[in-house]
């Protein structure tokens, strides 16, 4: 039997939240370390510099990243919480006021004048507060993100993605690592953007074609950068 939460839970919407920070997460250790790798590559005619500079870049990237998404969301979470505070204070000193406003936005929407006002009253008496928080302060299950959630998939994703250059750092050849970092780069790439593209129900083409070109851009930049200095470690 398909019921309502069955149907909308089958909503890529619904995975945006964790998705974003996981992609981001990912996305970011992937570039972040193989930018960093191929810098010191290309300025480096020695392994040991190279990994070392890769797994100071992958602690460090990963705490700040979880710090920086749980921080973010935290003080989205803060805003929401403080609208929502305001809302009910303004439910419990104007509620005529408060209905009113929303008959406006359903009229806005579409419905008629009486059948918005119809609407406004009825769902004032079911639920008023929620459906303030939903209809007018823009404020639902969907578009709220948990801070420790977030933070813990950004952080685990940036860990995933920046050991899979680290492993080229490892393994590679140390004369042609920077063809290694990129090659194996713009690989992983191609996959996150597929799969991202996948679980949010996006174009896989055009996934694949921003992260590979953005990503591109920053290993060459690092790659100028490290040739720039011309200092053999």
């Amino acid at each position: 039997m398909v019921t309502i939460e069955n149907y909308l839970d089958s909503h890529y919407i619904h995975r945006s939240n964790w998705l974003r920070a996981a992609v981001l997460g990912a996305n970011d250790g992937i570039i972040s370390i193989s930018s960093l790798a191929i810098g010191v590559a290309a300025a480096s005619s020695t392994r040991e510099p190279i990994i070392l500079a890769a797994v100071a870049g992958l602690v460090a990237g990963a705490l700040s990243m979880a710090a920086g998404e749980y921080v973010s969301v935290s003080s989205q979470t803060d805003t929401e919480k403080s609208d929502i505070a305001r809302e009910q204070q303004e439910l419990l000193e104007n509620p005529e006021g408060e209905l009113l406003i929303l008959a406006q936005i359903y009229e806005r929407r579409g419905l008629k004048k009486e059948t918005a006002l119809q609407v406004a009253k009825e769902l004032t008496e079911y639920d008023a507060l929620g459906t303030h928080i939903r209809d007018e302060l823009g404020i639902n299950e969907i578009s709220q993100a948990n801070p420790i959630q977030a933070a813990l998939a950004s952080g685990a994703a940036f860990t995933v993605g920046g050991l899979l250059p680290m492993l080229v750092t490892l393994f590679a050849p140390v004369e042609k690592m920077e063809y290694f970092l990129y090659g194996f780069t713009l690989l992983s790439l191609i996959i996150l953007g597929g799969l991202s593209a996948k679980t949010g129900g996006a174009s896989i083409t055009k996934a694949i074609l921003r992260v590979t070109i953005w990503g591109t851009l920053a290993m060459g930049l690092s790659a100028f950068v490290g040739n720039l200095f011309g200092v053999k470690v």
